[in-house]
């Protein structure tokens, strides 16, 4: 791997910023269509769909979403595809950008950024809502299953069929290619803590917590925890934004709450209807406390996707039409 020189200046993650959006339907990449309609209040939502191979922003207040532009009420806030994109073409997305796998949004020295993977390699972090692009790599056939932003402008990918958590030194540059990593078989989440100051990821069986260390252009892994899951086929790992200290866990079988104070698995409030098999993505709105849970339709031609998304406290459905939505997060820039 080549090694780049530390020609640029590590910069601070600042505070998380409350995010207001508004609405509007949406064609991938264009610059007009993220903010020219009526403020959506609540949350909204944003997805992976691999039907448009897009990031959609989604309106949470309507039930109903259309990725079709000639829809009168999309529900669609914003979008972005590394289809098409000329300032991306060197990294191949026809190919790189297959089965788009995650989407977060995240600051940076008070900039927004929409954090992506998907399962062909392709990783970016992009300007929201003005869709510069940061950083973007391609990170091999290891299945790039999530993302994270450090607070010194660094980027760690988890790949799964990999088996690795990888620290990219993106802070040195948009198309910066060195790496330090450390295996973690089936690895598929990854969040940075600030309460903690470590790097999370979640593995097929463990759950395993990771000191970044070394200077911005020479980053440096060091495991410091590791704690067994419950249950295997570690999936999703996102921040509990009603509790501080905590993580939500998903595995083939079932949603846990882990302590990281304690480093262990916790009771929650409506485990009995929340945990299943199977959940992709499972997340708390900051805002509401809602719960938002993407886990595989039954009957849909794709055996990982869904078409419509489940909401807990209170109850009810959001659906994409046409949609093959693999992970959905609330759209917030809060790590805990």
């Amino acid at each position: 791997m080549p090694r780049l020189l530390p020609t640029a200046l590590a910069v601070t993650l600042t505070a998380a910023l409350t995010l207001t959006i508004t609405g509007g339907t949406a064609n991938a990449n264009n610059p007009h269509n993220s903010h020219n309609r009526r403020a959506a209040q609540r949350t909204p939502i944003v997805t992976t769909d691999q039907a448009t191979r897009s990031v959609h922003v989604l309106n949470t207040t309507q039930r109903t979403w259309d990725t079709d532009d000639r829809a009168p009420a999309s529900g669609v806030l914003w979008s972005w595809t590394a289809d098409g994109l000329e300032e991306l073409a060197d990294l191949d997305p026809a190919s790189s950008w297959k089965n788009p796998s995650e989407a977060k949004l995240r600051t940076l020295d008070g900039r927004r950024y929409l954090l992506a993977t998907a399962s062909g390699g392709l990783a970016a972090v992009v300007g929201y809502p003005g869709r510069e692009v940061y950083w973007a790599a391609r990170t091999g056939t290891g299945n790039a299953h999530s993302i994270e932003l450090l607070p010194d402008g660094n980027v760690a990918v988890a790949a799964s069929t990999g088996g690795y958590m990888r620290l990219y030194a993106a802070s040195t540059g948009k198309r910066a290619t060195w790496y330090t990593e450390v295996p973690l078989p089936g690895a598929h989440g990854v969040h940075w803590d600030p309460g903690t100051r470590l790097l999370w990821a979640l593995g097929s069986r463990d759950l395993v917590a990771l000191r970044v260390g070394g200077p911005s252009d020479d980053p440096g892994l060091t495991v410091v925890h590791r704690t067994a899951l419950p249950t295997r086929n570690g999936h999703d790992l996102a921040p509990v934004l009603g509790r501080a200290g905590r993580l939500w866990v998903t595995t083939g079988s079932a949603v846990y709450q882990y302590a990281t104070a304690r480093h262990g698995f916790v009771d929650y409030p409506l485990r009995s209807r929340i945990s299943a098999p199977g959940v992709k993505s499972i997340g708390d709105d900051p805002a509401t406390g809602q719960i938002l849970v993407a886990r595989p339709e039954a009957g849909h031609a794709c055996a990982w996707c869904t078409s419509v998304l489940t909401l807990y406290q209170p109850d009810g459905t959001r659906r994409l039409l046409h949609g093959a939505m693999y992970k959905a997060r609330w759209w917030t820039s809060r790590r805990n």
